[in-house]
């Protein structure tokens, strides 16, 4: 384990850091939909409102403010409630509040002081944290000049004590030094991505991992939720909750022996998209066919454009109802193909909704810039010799398992990857 992570603290990680906004339950599904396009790892934190009334001088304690805490809301949760048959022949179904539509999880988010070791927060963040709620400091000075600043852009001198009016120099610790003022109820949110960053940033202070396949770390997760291109989309939406928040679509290779990934149905990639034309495809096109279309879209509709038609293969799914007045697929991007004709050929499910993929052999570093570059929270695995025909997968929980390991922990594996994601068992 690298020592950097216990010289720094997470008060270094939210130098610059906005201010945290809260977004309560009783808010719309439509200010969720604005909140999400801004946020990190397409997701917003949702807070329940304040029981007790604003008194002069009341400080709210850190378990009330835990406890206010309700989880964390993405785009395909949104998605996913659109695209419910009484919510797309429902134009008030943009009102609904968001109450209705996040699932309750007060784990997903824990409040640390700024002192904390950075250590220690990816310790909490491997155990399912993935927002750290930090107060935000009118001054912070941490262990490196690095990061010792002012959130006003100017630099603090840091007295590291390096030397005394002797001109000898004192014994320090390896604990880090810090000082703040905080403000009691102003605070900044720290995600996973703000760490993968901040790695990104310390690469040689990692060596030799970053250099390190991620087969030989042995991070590949082989547990992932997946559909068929053939069944319906919205079976997507009948996965169990994973981490990430995505659902390969799969088809199988010639040899019918393996499968290869054509797409994607997840947080990342709906994470800007149109939603009520993403929930409408959701509900009515077949997976392979929806993956063609997801496409970074903010155009505005209403429900009246976007009225649930006839599921391919009609009354025999048990899917019905009225056609839409005026509907083409190619207005959000999609380009579907016969059902019958899902495997016809990868090239046709490529273009903008192309998966993120990387190889067995693809280094930690590579991994974590796609990972950054493309603001996903994950990256699907092929094997070594193939484009597409899919492994596991690489998500911000594997990067952190990695980089906390002892390196004795790591044992080069050349066995081939034969376990399969997870289908619905439902």
């Amino acid at each position: 384990m690298a020592s950097v992570f216990l010289y720094h603290v997470v008060g270094d990680l939210t130098v610059g850091k906005p201010e945290m906004v809260e977004f309560y339950e009783t808010e719309t599904v439509e200010s969720a939909i604005r909140a999400i396009g801004e946020s990190t790892e397409c997701g917003i934190p949702v807070w329940r409102k304040r029981s007790t009334p604003n008194l002069p001088g009341f400080v709210e304690n850190s378990e009330m403010r835990q406890h206010r805490f309700v989880g964390i809301l993405n785009s395909l949760d949104i998605v996913a409630f659109l695209a419910k048959s009484e919510c797309l022949q429902e134009e008030k179904a943009m009102k609904i509040p968001v109450s209705e539509v996040v699932s309750p999880n007060n784990t997903l988010l824990k409040q640390v002081d700024p002192g904390t070791r950075l250590i220690d927060a990816l310790e909490m963040m491997k155990q399912g944290v993935r927002r750290l709620l930090v107060p935000k400091s009118v001054v912070w000075r941490g262990m490196s000049k690095r990061f010792s600043i002012l959130y006003n852009g100017k630099w603090l001198k840091n007295n590291e004590n390096s030397s005394s009016s002797n001109g000898l120099a004192t014994d320090s610790t390896n604990r880090p030094t810090t000082s703040m003022t905080s403000s009691p109820d102003k605070f900044c949110c720290l995600s996973r991505e703000d760490v993968i960053r901040f790695l990104i940033g310390v690469l040689g202070a990692l060596a030799p991992l970053p250099l390190t396949s991620i087969s030989t770390l042995g991070i590949i997760n082989l547990e992932y939720n997946f559909i068929e291109a053939s069944l319906p989309a919205i079976e997507a939406t009948r996965r169990p909750p994973c981490d990430p928040s995505a659902i390969a679509v799969l088809e199988q290779t010639e040899n019918e022996q393996q499968f290869r990934i054509i797409g994607e149905i997840s947080a990342s990639k709906l994470w800007k998209c149109d939603y009520l034309a993403a929930a409408w495809a959701l509900a009515n096109l077949y997976a392979g066919q929806f993956v063609m279309g997801v496409e970074d879209n903010m155009s505005t509709r209403s429900f009246n454009d976007f009225l649930q038609t006839s599921f391919p293969g009609g009354e025999q799914n048990g899917i019905t109802a009225a056609k839409a007045k005026k509907f083409s697929s190619r207005s959000i991007g999609f380009n579907p193909t016969s059902p019958t004709r899902l495997s016809i050929g990868r090239s046709m499910y490529r273009g903008r909704s192309a998966p993120l993929t990387c190889k067995t052999s693809s280094s930690l570093a590579a991994v974590m810039a796609q990972m950054l570059s493309h603001r996903a929270t994950h990256v699907w695995v092929t094997e070594a010799d193939s484009d597409d025909v899919l492994v596991g997968v690489v998500g911000y929980g594997e990067i952190l398992n990695a980089v906390t390991k002892q390196p004795s922990a790591f044992v080069t594996s050349n066995r081939p990857y034969e376990g399969f994601g997870n289908e619905n068992q439902s």
